[in-house]
């Protein structure tokens, strides 16, 4: 009988190895470590592009009269770049921080309010047009879904990309941004000629 009960208890499964805790939570502080460091070299990246876009001067302040409003518009502000070059972000003066955005188009320019982030005034002679787009650095949407205003800093065109509430309001602004900036470049081409 005891050989027997031997025999019935060797085949009995046995229960699960016991789990090794100092080879997991050494696994987990190895995963932990590598975050780390690539979330690092990703704010190193960011610091490198930043000076190397120092030279680009500070950004208009906005005018004490801008004039009436002549389009508003809430949304987001998806960054800036070079102009033509979708993926070359311009992180300098903040213009790399993505952030809810209201604007407002005056006779004097576009007035960008970024609530936790820094504002930004483009005057109006400076505007050189708006298109529809479907792609910024770090933002691709469906084809005519963000508003890309090209506008001149530093003797440099960057695009600058929004995104309304309402899409239906992007042709508008395309519109009223096309004809502010073929208003000022047929008066600097008067101004010119005489």
């Amino acid at each position: 009988m005891t050989t027997t009960l031997l025999l019935l208890a060797a085949d009995e499964p046995r229960s699960a190895e016991v789990t090794d805790w100092a080879a997991r939570l050494g696994w987990v502080a190895g995963l932990l470590l590598f975050i780390a460091l690539v979330y690092w070299l990703m704010r190193q990246g960011w610091k490198w592009r930043g000076s190397l876009q120092s030279a680009l001067p500070e950004l208009p302040g906005m005018p004490e009269t801008p004039g009436e409003a002549r389009l508003s518009m809430s949304g987001r502000y998806h960054g800036s770049t070079t102009a033509g070059q979708w993926l070359d972000r311009i992180v300098a003066h903040g213009l790399g921080t993505r952030s809810r955005a209201e604007l407002t188009l005056t006779d004097a320019g576009l007035h960008v309010a970024r609530p936790g982030a820094d504002d930004f005034f483009v005057p109006a002679d400076r505007l050189r047009g708006a298109r529809l787009d479907k792609g910024i650095a770090g933002k691709v949407l469906a084809e005519g879904g963000l508003l890309v205003v090209t506008w001149e800093h530093g003797g440099q065109l960057i695009d600058s990309g929004f995104r309304s509430d309402r899409a239906a309001e992007h042709t508008d602004w395309v519109e009223a941004l096309d004809s502010m900036t073929d208003t000022h470049t047929k008066n600097d081409t008067e101004g010119a000629a005489r």
